[in-house]
C-alpha cells in the first residue's frame, strides 16, 4: 500500500484549513499550512510537499495571490505540484494560476472523494479541472498540450532570436557554439542571454535551463 500523499494547505482562512484537514482525514499527510503568500512560498520550499492545495486570493507578497506563490516556487515545480482550490470560478483567476504553473483548478464545492482523486491526479503529473473550468483553459491555451505547451506571458516577452538562444542554452551549448550555430558574434550571444535572464527574472544559466525544461521547449 502506498503512503498517503504529502500535502500543504495554503488558505488565509484558518477555519477552512482546519475543516479541510479534518475532512481529508488520514487519506493524505498534511505536513504544513500557510495563510499568506510569503509564508506559503517559504514553507513549500522548505518541506517540498507532493501537492499544494492553493487558494487563489490571499494576502501578502506583491498582490499576486496564489499565482505569485506558484511563481516563487517555479524552481521546485518538478517535485511540487499545485492544485488551486478556490471559491472563484472566474476565467481570469483560472487562467492566471494555470499560466503560473499550477497543474489543476477546482472549486471549493468539490466533494471529498473528488478532491482526493484530484490530488492523486496532479501528484502523478496530470492536469485536472472542474468541468466548467476546463473550458476556460481550453479557450486560453488551446486543446493541444493543455498545460504543458502553454505559451505563457513570460515566453511572449522574448523575441524569436531570444527564444532560439534560450533553447540552445538550455540544451547545453556554449556561447561559442551558439554563435556558430546562429551565425552571430559571441558578444551578441551574451547580449541576448542577458536580455532573456532579465525578461524572465532569472539569475543564472542553470535557472534558465530549468525554466525551459519545465515548459518542454528545450
Amino acid at each position: 500500500m502506498n503512503p498517503p500523499r504529502r500535502i500543504v494547505i495554503v488558505d488565509d482562512h484558518r477555519i477552512f484549513r482546519a475543516g479541510l484537514r479534518a475532512e481529508l482525514g488520514g487519506s493524505v499527510d498534511v505536513i504544513g499550512e500557510a495563510s499568506t503568500v510569503d509564508e506559503a512560498a517559504d514553507l513549500i520550499r522548505q518541506v517540498l510537499p507532493e501537492v499544494v492545495l492553493l487558494d487563489v486570493h490571499m494576502p501578502g507578497g506583491t498582490g499576486g495571490g496564489g499565482a505569485e506563490v506558484v511563481k516563487r516556487c517555479r524552481d521546485v515545480l518538478e517535485k511540487v505540484k499545485f492544485l488551486a482550490l478556490s471559491v472563484s470560478d472566474e476565467a481570469s483567476d483560472v487562467v492566471s494560476v494555470i499560466r503560473a504553473g499550477a497543474r489543476g483548478y477546482v472549486t471549493k464545492t468539490i466533494g471529498t472523494e473528488e478532491l482526493l482523486a484530484a490530488v492523486e491526479t496532479v501528484a502523478e503529473g496530470d492536469a485536472v479541472f472542474s468541468p466548467r473550468l476546463a473550458g476556460f483553459v481550453l479557450d486560453a491555451f488551446g486543446a493541444s498540450g493543455l498545460v504543458d505547451n502553454v505559451r505563457d506571458e513570460e515566453l511572449d516577452r522574448l523575441s524569436a532570436r531570444e527564444v532560439e538562444v534560450m533553447r540552445l542554452i538550455a540544451r547545453g551549448y556554449t556561447y561559442r557554439e551558439i554563435a556558430s550555430e546562429l551565425f552571430i558574434s559571441i558578444k551578441t550571444v551574451e547580449t541576448h542571454v542577458s536580455k532573456v535572464l532579465r525578461k524572465l527574472q532569472l539569475s543564472s544559466r542553470h535557472e534558465l535551463t530549468r525554466w525551459a525544461e519545465q515548459r518542454r521547449i528545450v
